[in-house]
C-alpha cells in the first residue's frame, strides 16, 4: 500500500513539475491534461491516443482544404461571369500562381519548401522536426493555386500539413525521434485518407514513401489516424467532392491482355511525365528572372494551355468521372475542338494532346510558384491514357473492351510509375471505386508500370539528387546510418604535427613525450606535406648511427589518400577499404592540415547509432 501511494505521489510531482515548466500562459488546459496522460499512460496507450488526436486534426485539415478549393471552384464557375469563356481560362490560372507567389513572399517570407521531398528531408536531416508554419501554409497556398485552376493536386499539400501536425504534436509532448517520426507519418496518413476517403491507401503511402528506411514495429497509431481521417472525410464532405467512382465492369480474365498492354503504356507515359517535369524544373530555375516574374511567366503558359485544352484546368477529377460516365463530348465542349466535327479521331487526337500537355501544365504550375503535388495529375493522366487506350482498341475492332475498368486501372498505373508507389496506387483505386474484384488488373498494371519506372531509374527522379547526397533515407539501411554521421565528429583535431624541416632528433623527442602513433609533416604555413607512422620512425629511433642532421622531410612519405572535410563518412569508408589503412589525414580545400580521421572511430560511431535506432 505504501509503495502504491509513493508511486502516485511521484507521478503527482512529475505532473506538477511539467505544469510549472509550461505555465498557464504557455499551456492550454487540454495540453495540461495530455501532459498528465503522457505520465499516466503506457507508451503504447499514449501513442494510440496520439494517433487518434493527430488523425482527427490532420483529417479535419484535409476536409478544410478540399472544401476551400470546392468553394472557390463553385464561386468562379457560377458567380463570376465572362462574356467570353476564353477570358475565364486566361484570368484564373494566371491569378492563382501569381497570388500564391505573392503570399509566399509577403506572408511566409519567401519560405516555400513544398512537396513530399521536403518531409523526407526533415525525417532524415532534422530529426522529424517540421516547422509549425507548415500546419497552415500549405493549405493557404494550395487552396489559392488549385482553387483558381492550377493544374496540380491537393494531396501532397494535405500530406505535408498532416505531417507537420504530427511532428509538432510530438514536439509539444517531448516524444522521442522514433515516436515523432511515427506521428509525423500518422498525420500524413490521415491527410491522404481524408483526401481520398481511403484509409488503407493512406497507410500504404506512409510505408512506401514516408517511412522508407525507417524500421517500425508500432503501426496501430497509423491505422487509427487513417480511420479518423477517412471518417471525417466521409461525414463532412459532400458526395460530389469525394474521390468516388461507382461505374465499372466485372473483372473477366479474358481481358488480361488489355491490362498487360496498358501496364506498358502507362509505365512509358509515367517516365515521360517525370522527364518533362525535370526538364521544366531546370528550365524555370535557369531563368534569370525574379520569383514574381517567373510566376507571371508560368501563369501565362498555364493559362494558354487551359484555353486550348480546358481539361487541364484544376485537378481534373471531373474529367475522369466523365470518362467513366460516358460523357466524353462534354469534355470538348469548351475547347476549340468544338468547331470541328466531333468523331472518334477528333476525340483521340484531343486526348493525346491533353496527355502530352498535362505534364507541362503540372510542371509549370508547381515550379513557377504554385503549390500542389503530382497525385491528382498522375491520376488524371492515367485515367485519360486508359480511356484513350480503350478508344483506340474499339476503333480497330475490339468492341468488348472494358472501358471503365481501363480508366480506373490506368489511373493506378500512371500513379505507380510517377510516384514509385504501386501499393498506394492499387489500394487507392480499389477503395475509391469499391472495386476490390479489380485487384488482379490493378496489380498487373501497377506493377508493370512500376517495374518500367524502376528500369529507367531505381529511385524516383524527384528524389534522386537528395538520395545521392544522403539527405533522405532509402531502403539501404546501412547507408542511411552512415549518411546520418557527420565527418567533423570523427576528426582528431589534436593530432600531432611536426615541421618538415625539423630534425629527426626533434621528432624522437616528440614521439617520446607524445601519445600518438601517427604524425603529420607540415610546412610553416600549416600545409600538409606528408605523414609519418611509428613504423616509419622505428628504424631510425633505435639506430645509434642515425645522422642528427637528417630532417623529417627525408623520411616522411605521401599519404595513401587525403580526406576533405566535405567528404561523407560513406565515401571515407570506401577510401579506407581501397587503401587498406586505418588512419588518413584531413585537409581543407587549401591543403591546410586539420587532423587525422580513423576508420575505427567511424565504425564505433556507426555501431552506437545502430544501437540507438534499434532501441
Amino acid at each position: 500500500m505504501k509503495i502504491h501511494n509513493k508511486k502516485k505521489y511521484l507521478s503527482f510531482l512529475k505532473f506538477k513539475r511539467d505544469f510549472q515548466e509550461y505555465g498557464l500562459e504557455k499551456a492550454r488546459s487540454y495540453e495540461l491534461i495530455l501532459h498528465w496522460l503522457n505520465n499516466r499512460l503506457s507508451r503504447n496507450q499514449f501513442l494510440v491516443l496520439s494517433g487518434i488526436l493527430v488523425g482527427c486534426t490532420a483529417g479535419l485539415a484535409g476536409v478544410v482544404l478540399k472544401t476551400l478549393v470546392h468553394t472557390i471552384h463553385n464561386f468562379i464557375t457560377h458567380k463570376v461571369h465572362f462574356e467570353y469563356q476564353i477570358l475565364f481560362y486566361i484570368v484564373f490560372p494566371f491569378m492563382g500562381i501569381v497570388l500564391t507567389t505573392a503570399i509566399v513572399l509577403t506572408i511566409f517570407k519567401g519560405q516555400d519548401r513544398k512537396g513530399i521531398s521536403a518531409i523526407l528531408y526533415e525525417i532524415a536531416q532534422n530529426s522529424s522536426i517540421v516547422s509549425s508554419v507548415k500546419m497552415y501554409s500549405q493549405i493557404i497556398q494550395s487552396a489559392v493555386t488549385v482553387g483558381l485552376g492550377g493544374s496540380a493536386g491537393l494531396e501532397s499539400p494535405i500530406a505535408v500539413t498532416g505531417a507537420a501536425i504530427g511532428s509538432n504534436y510530438a514536439q509539444t509532448y517531448r516524444l522521442s525521434y522514433k515516436e515523432r517520426t511515427l506521428l509525423l507519418a500518422a498525420g500524413a496518413t490521415a491527410g491522404i485518407a481524408s483526401a481520398f476517403n481511403a484509409p488503407i491507401a493512406g497507410i500504404m503511402f506512409a510505408f512506401e514513401i514516408l517511412l522508407t528506411g525507417v524500421v517500425f514495429t508500432d503501426f496501430i497509431p497509423l491505422v487509427v489516424a487513417a480511420v479518423c481521417g477517412s471518417l471525417l472525410s466521409r461525414i463532412l464532405l459532400q458526395e460530389d467532392i469525394l474521390f468516388r467512382f461507382y461505374a465499372r465492369e466485372p473483372f473477366n480474365y479474358k481481358n488480361v491482355p488489355y491490362y498487360l498492354i496498358l501496364g506498358i503504356v502507362t509505365g512509358l507515359y509515367a517516365r515521360y511525365f517525370v522527364v518533362i517535369s525535370q526538364k521544366v524544373e531546370h528550365f524555370i530555375k535557369g531563368l534569370k528572372l525574379s520569383r514574381m516574374r517567373k510566376a507571371m511567366f508560368g501563369g501565362l503558359v498555364l493559362s494558354l494551355l487551359c484555353v486550348l485544352f480546358p481539361p487541364l484546368f484544376g485537378e481534373g477529377y471531373d474529367t475522369v468521372k466523365a470518362f467513366t460516365n460516358g460523357s466524353t463530348h462534354s469534355i470538348i465542349a469548351n475547347s476549340f475542338f468544338r468547331y470541328f466535327e466531333i468523331g472518334d479521331w477528333t476525340i483521340i487526337i484531343f486526348l493525346v494532346l491533353v496527355c502530352l500537355l498535362k505534364a507541362f501544365a503540372t510542371s509549370f504550375t508547381i515550379f513557377s510558384g504554385g503549390n500542389g503535388g503530382n497525385f491528382a495529375p498522375s491520376l488524371f493522366a492515367g485515367g485519360t491514357v486508359g480511356y484513350l487506350f480503350a478508344l483506340v482498341c474499339q476503333h480497330i475492332g475490339f468492341t468488348e473492351v472494358p472501358v471503365t475498368n481501363l480508366v480506373l486501372v490506368g489511373m493506378a498505373g500512371a500513379m505507380s510509375g510517377v510516384l514509385y508507389a504501386p501499393l498506394t496506387a492499387i489500394f487507392l483505386i480499389a477503395e475509391s471505386s469499391f472495386g476490390y474484384d479489380l485487384f488482379i488488373p490493378l496489380m498487373i498494371v501497377s506493377i508493370i508500370s512500376y517495374l518500367i519506372a524502376k528500369w529507367f531509374s531505381p529511385i524516383s527522379p524527384e528524389l534522386k539528387s537528395l538520395a545521392d547526397e544522403g539527405k533522405i533515407l532509402t531502403n539501404k539501411h546501412d547507408t542511411n546510418l552512415l549518411f546520418a554521421l557527420r565527418t567533423e565528429d570523427f576528426i582528431d583535431k589534436y593530432s600531432e604535427t611536426i615541421n618538415e624541416n625539423a630534425s629527426v632528433t626533434e621528432l624522437f623527442g616528440q614521439v617520446k613525450n607524445g601519445t600518438k602513433n601517427i604524425f603529420a609533416a607540415t610546412d610553416e604555413a600549416g600545409k600538409l606535406k606528408g605523414i609519418l607512422t611509428l613504423d616509419d620512425i622505428r628504424p631510425y629511433l633505435f639506430n645509434k648511427e642515425a645522422d642528427g642532421s637528417m630532417t623529417v622531410a627525408q623520411i616522411m612519405k605521401a599519404p595513401p589518400a587525403i580526406i576533405h572535410q566535405e567528404n561523407k563518412p560513406l565515401e571515407i569508408l570506401q577510401v579506407f577499404d581501397d587503401t587498406g589503412v586505418w588512419n588518413l589525414p584531413v585537409t581543407s580545400e587549401n591543403n591546410d592540415f586539420i587532423g587525422f580521421i580513423s576508420k575505427s572511430s567511424i565504425l564505433m560511431g556507426y555501431r552506437q547509432l545502430l544501437k540507438e535506432y534499434s532501441d
